[in-house]
């Protein structure tokens, strides 16, 4: 690891940690999206942004909620595969329109999502996608080893 920005920055982990907790809080409630489709998102999230870390530790959360090994492989390639629902594929176009700025977000896309979700689910997966991009700049920045996570 480059530097321990836990240490150099423990404020700032504990506000990123709020968030955590808040979505964890959220997704057990009407309001929030279900924890597996979460681990989905911040798994393709830190595919584009070549996140190692959090690669490996979201595949082993995804994995331990019971998500199959041919759906976590597929992933990078969502939109060829039949392993997705409408609703999961939504989502995933959501949080790769969120994650490449640069490409925007149209009209389009945001009327397909709200097929799907409500708007305060759409808010938290919306926060979900900033919160995992926020993690994946750390974990690129300062490279964490990879490896040693294991989900609780």
């Amino acid at each position: 690891m480059r530097m321990n920005y836990q240490a150099a920055a423990p404020e700032a982990i504990k506000a990123m940690m709020g968030l955590e907790t808040y979505l964890a809080r959220q997704s057990r409630s009407e309001e929030g999206v279900d924890k597996p489709l979460m681990e989905l998102v911040k798994i393709r999230v830190s595919q584009l942004n070549h996140c190692a870390f959090c690669i490996d530790m979201h595949t082993k959360d995804a994995r331990a909620l019971g998500e199959t090994e041919q759906r976590i492989y597929a992933l990078s390639a969502w939109r060829e595969t039949p392993f997705f629902t409408d609703r999961e594929r939504a989502a995933l176009a959501w949080a790769e329109a969120n994650t490449l700025l640069p490409q925007g977000v149209d009209q389009a896309l945001f009327d397909e999502v709200r097929r799907h979700f409500s708007e305060p689910q759409l808010a938290n997966l919306t926060l979900a996608v900033a919160a995992i991009n926020a993690w994946n700049r750390f974990g690129v920045s300062f490279a964490p080893v990879p490896g040693s996570y294991q989900p609780v």
